[in-house]
């Protein structure tokens, strides 16, 4: 999977514009594909010139034109490789891990701070992706509820272990201080 293939599924319902593209990328799709905002349009670019996709400028009345990008049947054709193609295996990046994995090297009150920031910002993921969820739900084809199901299931078990490992370290710290 890569960013084409997944610009190439946005556009298999509807024609977008590069900043609704964009949006996707920020919006749903940020919890589950990291793309950087400075990959997009060179990729709506590269993807025109090879003939995935055309592009239309669209006039605007009080506003800056847009372009509008639609799927070609190349395009599609491409798409429904991907999706033919073998799973890749999911991948985890995570800076947090590593960093608490190396945690022995440190002292346990920043293990502590590590997992209070992690417990945060993976509630507030949580949070987002729930509201999304209630506000879309109705909308959704089933795996797309499939799909955000996992989703809101993963961040609950990764708060669930942060609270216990929060827990067992916060007991360390108070018995190394005795």
């Amino acid at each position: 999977m890569n960013s084409q293939d997944v610009i190439l599924g946005m556009l298999m319902k509807r024609s977008l514009s590069g900043y609704e593209v964009k949006q996707l990328f920020e919006d749903i799709f940020s919890y589950f594909y990291s793309s950087s905002y400075g990959t997009i349009y060179p990729m709506l670019h590269r993807m025109e010139k090879e003939g995935l996709i055309t592009k239309e400028n669209v006039v605007q009345e009080g506003k800056p034109n847009k372009n509008m990008f639609t799927i070609t049947e190349l395009g599609k054709q491409q798409f429904h490789s991907y999706l033919h193609s073998p799973i890749e295996s999911d991948s985890i990046k995570s800076d947090f891990l590593m960093r608490l994995y190396f945690g022995q090297f440190v002292g346990n009150d920043l293990i502590i701070a590590w997992l209070k920031k992690a417990q945060a910002y993976t509630q507030k993921q949580l949070d987002e992706l729930s509201e999304k969820y209630e506000v879309y739900r109705d909308k959704m084809h089933p795996s797309h509820i499939i799909c955000i199901e996992i989703g809101i299931k993963e961040y609950r078990a990764k708060l669930e272990t942060i609270h216990e490992g929060l827990a067992r370290m916060e007991q360390l710290e108070r018995e190394e201080r005795v």
